[in-house]
């Protein structure tokens, strides 16, 4: 099972069109899932009832923020102009950082945190946005499993014999080769999974909707910001060449 040439290329925007159908669901379902859960959780109680939607908004933060700390160990040892270019890049072989626990370590983190991200859609929207991206990242993953190993032949098919590809190893499955993580590159490609994180716990604290689109707006705003500079760069590297 792996992803076509298209959806790898045009993977952020499927990204971007599966949350928005997702959220845009709330325009037929106006009930969300925290509130729902809430209420099973606390009953009928008013009080009870917020005090369990803050708690479970906070574990959506939570799953959210996990996902954007592992995505930004793993592209701490990627250029991000990697993980983030419409191209695959296969030429190397990465067996430092997270990948010596699991193969697709920002896969699995995407996976996770977009569980915390469905929780704050509506019921119809929640087994939307997972039952439709949660493919679609194993579709990703495979794709890469395959480039790989056509360009890496035995070396990444021993590799893939050792390291789990999207559920974690506790233990280390490969000895490290000493590349360094340049973390400011990292964080600065993972901004916008910060800045959600941030914008979902600024929900939990308050229950602001208005103030939680905001944020997740700039959060957005940098995005579209990141990509153009991203695209500008690589122009620039093109020419030069």
């Amino acid at each position: 099972m792996k992803a076509t040439e298209f959806e790898f290329r045009y993977r952020a925007l499927l990204i971007a069109l599966i949350y928005f159908v997702g959220f845009w669901l709330y325009a037929f379902d106006h009930v969300s899932v925290i509130y729902v859960l809430a209420r099973w959780i606390e009953g009928a109680h008013a009080e009870e009832r917020v005090l369990a939607a803050k708690l479970l908004a906070g574990f959506a933060a939570l799953l959210i923020g996990f996902g954007a700390l592992v995505r930004t160990w793993g592209a701490a040892y990627l250029q991000s102009s990697v993980v983030h270019d419409a191209k695959l890049h296969s030429m190397e072989l990465v067996a430092d950082g997270p990948y010596r626990h699991v193969r697709h370590p920002l896969y699995f983190a995407s996976i996770v945190a977009n569980i915390g991200v469905a929780l704050m859609a509506s019921r119809s929207g929640f087994l939307f946005i997972v039952i439709v991206m949660t493919p679609l990242y194993l579709r990703l993953a495979g794709r890469e499993d395959k480039e790989l190993e056509e360009s890496q032949g035995e070396r990444y098919r021993e590799f893939a014999r050792r390291v789990p590809r999207l559920w974690p190893s506790i233990r280390t499955r490969v000895a490290a080769t000493g590349a360094k993580p340049r973390w400011g590159q990292a964080f600065f490609g993972e901004v916008f999974m910060w800045l959600f994180t941030g914008a979902v716990a600024v929900y939990a604290i308050t229950l602001n909707l208005k103030l939680l689109w905001w944020v997740i707006g700039a959060a957005v705003v940098f995005l579209f910001a990141e990509t153009l500079v991203h695209n500008r760069r690589r122009r620039k590297a093109a020419a030069a060449a």
